[in-house]
């Protein structure tokens, strides 16, 4: 299993995070499906004001490189991105992607 960490904003404006964290109560079941058939095996994010952190368990075969090509088979999750960008935008990122990665800074388990 491969574990990936990202960061990203939201646009700070309540009414726009509300609708965001509306959205992701009632995720579109082809996104779900979707994010399954690629290897996503889990898939959680974290608020705290407009910051936006998400930690993501996939199977090892996962590409996060190929992301976009594995959301292009799927019409629907990438309508469902499309949207989310509504309400995203991007931190500073050496890498410039629109969900910047994370380096582990910490891990409790490198001490057993």
């Amino acid at each position: 299993m491969k574990t990936y960490a990202q960061a990203l904003d939201l646009k700070d404006d309540k009414d726009l995070i509300a609708k965001y964290e509306n959205y992701h109560k009632n995720v579109w079941p082809e996104t779900i499906e979707g994010l399954r058939n690629i290897g996503v095996l889990r898939m959680r994010i974290w608020r705290v004001n407009n910051r936006l952190f998400m930690l993501m368990e996939t199977s090892d075969e996962f590409n996060i490189e190929k992301f976009q090509e594995y959301a292009d088979q799927n019409p629907r999750a990438n309508e469902w991105n499309e949207l989310m960008m509504n309400f995203q935008q991007q931190i500073p990122s050496p890498t410039g992607d629109w969900w910047s990665p994370m380096s582990l800074a910490f891990d409790s388990e490198w001490f057993n």
